[in-house]
């Protein structure tokens, strides 16, 4: 385009520049993460019950997990208004541009905490409502009030909030905790540190400007590959319970086998040779890992009541 061109083109409106009022409380939410937090309750509430959950019970939670982890995303960003503002990653979020106030932000999270509680209560279980809002304060304050601006090991003590959906799903369905969500719970947690660290170890300059202590900056890149691999090794070891406590069967081992090797493979590659897109595909297999893992424990639960 022309210089002229550029001069003489039409000032776009205040609507065409900022996104409409709903997309941006919609952003808050941090739908991305969302779906994968109600992904895994989902399947909490699917290998609850022999046959299908209570569908009362499992709508209910479902919507109202959703519902309290939405709430939990905007207090984030809510709290980390002026660290968003500083990374390149989080600068567009709307409590970043100042899009929105910090009263607006504090009012939808709260609004969306309290129609998920009442819904979890009425709908579920007082058990899943109460479980569901201790995870939201051990996201929203414990995580990031309090351990992400002053541990590296913030990712791996705030990672046991982040791993209690499929709990919170179990519970939703059943009205109590057995030690298969327990299981389920390990896993995510032993999964979060090698899945964010991925993403750290790309993103160290950003979180330095931030003044973050994510561990690629405190610990350097080597220290932080190498945490990766060992992560990952205690992960394998994890995800292999479910068939040693007769959870699930051989479907689910295969699964767990290969999806295990090919995510040490991903984190010694890492360790060996770095390189930011290698971390990159880090970051995102993890992702896939988890999804994949969990359905392959959903299709081996119901084979299992077919073969019975």
């Amino acid at each position: 385009m022309s210089e002229t061109a550029q001069t003489v083109a039409p000032p776009r409106s205040s609507a065409q520049r900022m996104p409409s009022r709903w997309r941006q409380y919609h952003v808050l939410t941090k739908p991305r993460v969302v779906q994968l937090i109600v992904f895994c309750a989902v399947i909490g509430m699917l290998l609850a019950t022999p046959g299908l959950p209570p569908w009362r019970a499992a709508l209910a939670g479902t919507v109202g997990i959703w519902l309290v982890a939405a709430a939990a995303a905007a207090f984030n960003c809510l709290i980390e208004q002026h660290i968003d503002a500083r990374m390149a990653r989080t600068a567009w979020r709307p409590t970043a541009r100042g899009e929105l106030t910090r009263p607006q932000t504090l009012l939808f999270s709260g609004l969306l905490c309290a129609a998920g509680c009442a819904l979890l209560y009425v709908g579920a279980n007082p058990l899943t409502m109460w479980l569901t809002l201790g995870t939201f304060v051990g996201y929203a304050i414990v995580y990031t009030v309090v351990l992400k601006p002053l541990t590296p090991q913030n990712i791996v003590i705030g990672g046991a909030s982040g791993a209690m959906p499929p709990v919170l799903g179990w519970a939703a369905v059943r009205g109590e905790v057995g030690h298969e969500a327990l299981i389920l719970c390990l896993i995510i947690f032993l999964w979060t540190p090698p899945h964010f660290w991925a993403l750290a170890l790309y993103r160290a300059e950003d979180y330095r400007r931030a003044g973050l202590p994510m561990l690629p900056v405190t610990h350097g890149n080597e220290f932080t590959r190498l945490q990766v691999l060992l992560y990952t090794f205690v992960l394998f070891a994890a995800t292999l319970l479910p068939f040693v406590s007769g959870m699930s069967g051989w479907f689910y081992l295969a699964a767990a086998l290969v999806l295990g090797a090919m995510f040490i493979g991903y984190a010694w590659k890492l360790w060996r040779d770095y390189s930011d897109a290698l971390a990159r595909k880090t970051f995102r297999f993890s992702i896939l890992h988890l999804s994949l893992l969990f359905a392959a424990l959903l299709v081996d639960h119901y084979l299992g009541l077919l073969l019975q």
